[in-house]
């Protein structure tokens, strides 16, 4: 790829990346009978659905807005699940939606006459909280003390489940086969009871299935011996970043260089902006051609153009002395980059590529999507 004809800062997406990743979660279809949804809130890009929907059976939304993506460019499964839903929003679901979770019983009892007595006979299903994670990053951990995400097993045995039809769970963040086993072989302790009554679990997402020290052999294992435990149950899996794992990368440019005791690189581009988890998780991407500071013969430190402070990708070292104009490759940036970009600023938005890396297209650049003045004036008022 020439980085010389790309106007930065730019997401580039590998579509054969894609298909690779998504042949290897159809592969998992296919041996355990399981399904298995993009999770939409990792991975929106609705461009490549054409592709991702030839091999997954649907998408799991986190509201209104990504169920009605899902409904528009998707067109197969569709599961919703949100903290808490409004009156219109569940006006809204009910003609889109296949499975609608809820939160609490609060929330089920709130809609419950009204989703079921719906012509369209949405499944419903609680998310429950397992109380156990592996998860050592507290603000992704959904099992934490006091979450307020899904319903613990003191309030399960206190309330009547009729009209459920499944449960879900999520409680992994970027782990393998054997934390799911473990938090599977819990759940089943405290809500095996449940499980012969039900049709269906969602066993939520997490699941880095497509990461190459991922045991898949372990996790198709696992979903067979659920299966043959629980025959009536089909089983859910719901990842986001799985599909889009080491699939692109987002190009920026030096803008400037200034020291302050370190020398840093003012790239057009923003953690804080383009990609938060940076900030939120934090980690330190991978740079093409980059090291570890003082690795190589350079060292900077890589920061955005935004206002804020802590807006730093972090420091590396380079081969030769970074210049004015440079691209900056960040690698693994497909999945939690796109959909949660923000404005912040007035930065501009990252345009948006298709890379078709196979010997028919010979290595085809496909700009899918420009941003401009107007895409942050139209979010204000």
């Amino acid at each position: 790829m020439d980085l010389s004809e790309i106007n930065t800062p730019s997401y580039i997406i590998d579509r054969l990346k894609i298909e690779e990743n998504c042949r290897i979660l159809k592969s998992i279809e296919d041996q355990t009978g399981c399904k298995i949804l993009l999770a939409l809130k990792g991975f929106a890009m609705f461009s490549l659905f054409p592709l991702i929907r030839k091999y997954l059976s649907g998408v799991s939304a986190s509201g209104l807005h990504e169920a009605k993506l899902g409904s528009e460019y998707f067109n197969k499964e569709i599961h919703v699940y949100s903290p808490a839903f409004s009156n219109d929003e569940i006006d809204d679901l009910m003609p889109i939606a296949d499975h609608l979770i809820f939160n609490s019983f609060n929330q089920w009892y709130r809609f419950k006459d009204s989703v079921i007595s719906n012509s369209r006979k949405i499944k419903c299903g609680l998310r429950i909280n397992p109380e156990y994670s592996e998860v050592d990053c507290e603000i992704y951990n959904p099992c934490s003390k006091g979450s307020r995400l899904g319903i613990t097993l003191e309030h399960i045995i206190k309330n009547d489940i009729s009209g459920i039809s499944g449960f879900h769970f999520h409680s992994l963040c970027e782990q393998g086969a054997d934390v799911l086993e473990r938090t599977w072989n819990n759940f089943q302790n405290f809500f095996g009871n449940f499980l012969e009554k039900l049709d269906w679990i969602n066993l939520g997402g997490g699941h880095h299935i497509t990461q190459s020290n991922y045991d898949r052999h372990r996790l198709i294992h696992l979903l067979i011996k659920i299966t043959k435990q629980y025959p009536k149950l089909k089983i859910y899996l719901e990842p986001g970043e799985a599909i889009a794992l080491n699939a692109g990368c987002l190009v920026a440019s030096v803008l400037d260089i200034v020291n302050n005791d370190i020398n840093t690189a003012i790239l057009d581009t923003s953690a804080t902006a383009h990609m938060p988890d940076v900030l939120e998780m934090p980690y330190r991407p991978q740079i093409v051609g980059a090291g570890n500071p003082g690795e190589l013969s350079n060292t900077y430190r890589l920061a955005g153009m935004s206002c804020l402070a802590g807006d730093v990708m972090g420091d590396y070292s380079f081969k030769n002395p970074l210049k004015i104009g440079d691209k900056i490759v960040f690698l693994d940036m497909a999945h939690y980059t796109m959909v949660k970009n923000t404005t912040f600023n007035g930065v501009r938005l990252p345009s948006i590529s298709i890379y078709h890396s196979d010997q028919e297209n010979n290595g085809n650049l496909q700009v899918v999507k420009k941003f401009s003045y107007l895409d942050y004036k139209n979010r204000l008022s």
